[in-house]
């Protein structure tokens, strides 16, 4: 018999028509490609911390999360740039024995005139009017109540005398991130100080203590998230998230293939993040670096991420850079960074680059990995690109559909065994020829290149030793990005 029937027997004697089905040429079907956002939680979230959940409206984060929680702000900040993906969020409790994070705002008075007092709070505006003649105290009272009826701030406020004191709704190192300030925009968009009224900002500092990630990232299990958001950025967190995504026990590794890539975000100068970006040194680790942005770090991550998101599920090749990021406000003028110090200091430090238009739009500059040596300490650039991370992704599941599809339920044949045409019987010989025709299709699909190469340089062999076991070398070329431009104008006066 040459059809490779699978359940039609053999030896019918009772007529006529029989029929089974074989989908192995017909599977077309796209992968989810998930978000997971892991964040803390307020006591007010309804959903139990460690456990993922999917999302179904940005509603369920205020629900999941609490309303003004890390998770809430998280979410959000993604949805802005990815509408349609699918959304999971990991919430995470604080730890029982964290501090929260206070700042407070001081006040001297009276107003000399009205006016609104334009107070950005992790980067939310609030326009707070204030009538002519009112004392520092009463500012004080105004401005904790706008505080408090904004609830989606990650702050509370109280007011005593002239000062407002405010809280993060999160325990831990995060609070400390919770900027505050007043007339970011400016004379441009009409943000003044009130005439008479002072104002002095004490930072949030003395959060402390993050929550672990150990449990939460367990209850992960196999389910693949391709694009993981993680507010935490301390050495503890970094070390779980990188123990997740290893190549040799977590996600990338042989005996799991469920793959992903981790974004944060952190604030600094650009010295302190190319050390802590160059510290992490890992390919699954992307890091967008700012300053003195009023919009916190959390949501710097979340909303890169849903902007990488949406075109990276279209097509993992195509370069990231001029994709523009909703949702955050961009440091200002004097406090970015320029283009000497983006490419000498932080590309080459492991750390993400970003420019920001005349109208104070943020776009994508380059998402690079904190891959910078490797394991002799050398420059190593193998893993620059966060395309490339993702390109592995794609082809990687390809070849393993290839393979799944069609020799799932086959034997295997030394090369030069006389077969049957349609037999169930694959050599190494076959193998290569699918795996030659899967390239050129990844090739056609502008994904891979130089499939002449790989041809040559493919290798198909059966394993000496575990006669049911075959063996390749898979020399693919990963299609590249344009990225630079040079040109020289050499030009003639006439």
């Amino acid at each position: 018999m040459t059809i490779p029937f699978r359940t039609i027997p053999t030896g019918l004697r009772t007529p006529l028509f029989y029929a089974e089905l074989d989908a192995s040429r017909a599977n077309t079907n796209q992968r989810a490609q998930r978000a997971l956002l892991i964040g803390q939680k307020t006591n007010a979230g309804t959903l139990a911390p460690n456990v993922p959940v999917v999302l179904q409206s940005e509603s369920d984060a205020v629900a999941a999360g609490g309303a003004g929680s890390v998770l809430a702000g998280m979410v959000r900040a993604y949805r802005q740039n990815d509408a349609a993906g699918e959304v999971w969020a990991l919430p995470l409790a604080d730890d029982a024995a964290a501090v929260a994070a206070t700042g407070s705002l001081t006040f001297t008075g009276p107003t000399s005139g009205a006016g609104v007092l334009a107070l950005y709070v992790a980067g939310h505006l609030l326009q707070i009017p204030l009538a002519a003649a009112t004392t520092a105290a009463q500012v004080a009272t105004i401005v904790a109540a706008a505080i408090n009826g904004a609830t989606t701030l990650p702050v509370t406020a109280t007011a005593a005398a002239a000062v407002v004191t405010l809280t993060a709704r999160n325990r831990g190192l995060l609070g400390n991130d919770v900027d505050l300030r007043i007339n970011h925009a400016g004379p441009p968009a009409g943000e003044y100080t009130p005439p008479g009224l002072g104002v002095v900002i004490a930072a949030m500092t003395g959060g402390a203590t993050n929550p672990s990630l150990v449990t939460a990232l367990a209850n992960l299990q196999d389910t693949a998230f391709d694009f993981i958001v993680c507010s935490l950025t301390d050495a503890t967190s970094m070390a779980a998230i990188a123990a997740l995504l290893s190549d040799t026990t977590g996600r990338w590794a042989w005996s799991t293939q469920v793959y992903g890539h981790c974004f944060i975000a952190a604030r600094g100068t650009a010295g302190t993040l190319a050390a802590y970006a160059s510290a992490l040194n890992n390919q699954h680790i992307c890091c967008i670096g700012f300053n003195d942005s009023p919009s916190p770090s959390w949501k710097w991550a979340a909303a890169f991420a849903g902007a990488a998101a949406v075109s990276l599920r279209a097509d993992p090749g195509l370069p990231l850079q001029t994709l523009t990021v909703a949702g955050i406000l961009a440091p200002p003028l004097a406090s970015r960074f320029p283009l000497t110090t983006r490419n000498a200091t932080l590309l080459y430090g492991g750390v993400s680059t970003f420019t920001v238009d005349t109208a104070g739009a943020i776009a994508i500059e380059n998402l690079v990995t904190t891959y910078v040596t490797n394991a002799q300490g050398q420059a190593d650039n193998s893993y620059l690109e966060v395309e490339t991370l993702y390109l592995l992704m794609f082809v990687l599941r390809r070849l393993r559909d290839v393979i799944t599809a069609k020799y799932s339920r086959v034997k295997l044949a030394a090369d030069g065994a006389r077969l049957l045409p349609g037999s169930k019987v694959v050599t190494p010989s076959i193998i290569k020829a699918d795996l030659i025709a899967a390239y050129r299709q990844l090739e056609a699909e502008g994904m891979v290149q130089n499939s002449a190469a790989f041809a040559a340089g493919l290798v198909v062999e059966k394993d000496a030793a575990t006669p049911g076991r075959v063996n390749v070398l898979w020399p693919g070329t990963l299609i590249e990005q344009l990225r630079i431009f040079a040109l020289l104008a050499q030009f003639r006066n006439a």
